[in-house]
Parts: C-alpha cells; sequence; structure tokens
C-alpha cells in the first residue's frame, strides 16, 4: 500500500505532514510506514494500492470520479469559505499602479498547471463571470512559481489557492512585493482519495482522530481545523473553463 499527501508538501511542512500521516497510521491500524514522495501524483492517484492521497478538485472531477473513493475534505479554516471549502487568491505585484481584478482585464496571466482548479479553472471562471480576459496565459508549473513570476515581473498577475498563498506570506520572503487584487467565489476544498475498495467510514474516522491526536505546532503547520464529509455531487457541478491551448497564448 501507498501512502501520500503532496498538495501541500513543501520542505517546511514535511516534518508535520509525515506526523500526521504516522497518527493517521496508527488511527487505522495498518499501512505503510512513511508517505511516498518520488512517484508522480497521477501514478499516485491512479495506484490500486493507495491507502491515502489528496488531489485538487479538477482532476477530481474530470478523471478520478468513479476510479478513486473520496474520503473528506479538509477544512482550512479560509475566511469567508464554507467549512471544507477555499477560493483562490489573486496577487500582482504590490507597486503595480492597478489596484483591483477588473484593472487586469487583457493581463499577462502566470498559472500552476492547465489541470488545476484554483490556479486555472477556479480563476478563469470568474473572469469570464466579468467579462473579463488574459491576453497572455503563462504555465509555471506550480503556484510558488506563479507568484514568484509575478514578483519578478515576468508577468502580471497569478491566482494562488489560499492555503499556498498562507505558507507563500509565511514562508517565501518574495511575498512582500505582492499584494491581492482579488478572490474567486469558494468550491470545494482538495479532497482526500483512496483506492476503490478502501473503507471510507473507517479512515474518514481515522483522519478526524489523527487531527485530534496531533499537537497545536503541528496542527499550525497544516492549517486543517476539521475533515468534512462533502458529496461528490458538490465536486462535479464546478464549471471547467478551457483549457489552455484552447485560449490566446
Amino acid at each position: 500500500m501507498i501512502a501520500a499527501l503532496p498538495m501541500y508538501d513543501r520542505p517546511e511542512v514535511a516534518q508535520a505532514n509525515d506526523a500526521f500521516w504516522h497518527s493517521i497510521r496508527q488511527a487505522v491500524g495498518y499501512g505503510p510506514s512513511d508517505l511516498t514522495r518520488d512517484m508522480g501524483i497521477w501514478d499516485i492517484w491512479q495506484n490500486p494500492n493507495l491507502l491515502l492521497s489528496q488531489t485538487c478538485g479538477y482532476p477530481f472531477r474530470a478523471r478520478l470520479h468513479g476510479q478513486v473513493t473520496l474520503i473528506g475534505t479538509p477544512d482550512y479554516g479560509v475566511p469567508d469559505c464554507p467549512a471544507g471549502y477555499y477560493n483562490s487568491v489573486f496577487i500582482a505585484r504590490a507597486n503595480d499602479p492597478r489596484h483591483v481584478l477588473n484593472d487586469f482585464h487583457d493581463a499577462s496571466f502566470a498559472y500552476n498547471e492547465p489541470m488545476s482548479q484554483s490556479g486555472w479553472a477556479a480563476p478563469l471562471s470568474h473572469m469570464a463571470a466579468q467579462n473579463l480576459t488574459f491576453a497572455r496565459h503563462v504555465q509555471s508549473g506550480g503556484h510558488v512559481k506563479s507568484a514568484q513570476m509575478v514578483a519578478e515581473n515576468q508577468t502580471d498577475i497569478a491566482a494562488i489557492d489560499a492555503v499556498t498563498w498562507a505558507m507563500i506570506k509565511k514562508y517565501d520572503g518574495f511575498a512582500s512585493a505582492l499584494k491581492v487584487v482579488g478572490r474567486t467565489p469558494p468550491t470545494p476544498g482538495l479532497p482526500f482519495i483512496a483506492a476503490v475498495g478502501v473503507n471510507k467510514s473507517k479512515l474518514f474516522s481515522a483522519l478526524g482522530k489523527a487531527l485530534l491526536s496531533l499537537s497545536a505546532h503541528t496542527r499550525d503547520a497544516l492549517q486543517i481545523k476539521a475533515v468534512i464529509d462533502i458529496p461528490a455531487a458538490h465536486y462535479l457541478t464546478i464549471p471547467t473553463p478551457d483549457p489552455p491551448d484552447q485560449r490566446v497564448s
């Protein structure tokens, strides 16, 4: 069996993720001794021996629904979002004279990757709802890289999920060169998944027990307040914009 928590596993919180996994494993009563960190995320998510991982809402609705077991959704306590939901933060350079999202119509936009809810789907859907567009799209390969590209004046604006943005502000010095110019509406957060056939109720219960057993310092590092049971239907109804290759680049 394998387990992985790749979505927010930056070096500063790797130890906290390890502690979380060890507590989950103890609560479940079985599982691999360590998290997998040397495998591609799609290989992890689609592994028939997957005991636990975390994915993004877009991959879940587009490719994983029906192929995995939806276990639950972590609640990160994102401001102005229901429990288990999150949003994307539009960030620009602090010294940019533009101050609100409408000012960035026809700007250049950095996105982490095309199957990202927070980095592509949510911001593009939000822009379209306001009849706004971006003139150029640049794929960065990651949320932190997108933010850094904006800070270094390689592109005008990016959309970063609220949890990652909190970590960027905490750990990355270039965050001081950035400002928030808008937010997307809330959507269901990044769900925990397992292979088909895994006992959902047992693993959901284990996640809750494990979270309660962690130290305050570890919970603070992870930012997880609770684990919520959000139905799959709530993910499947989220709109999906065209992929980048069908847009101006």
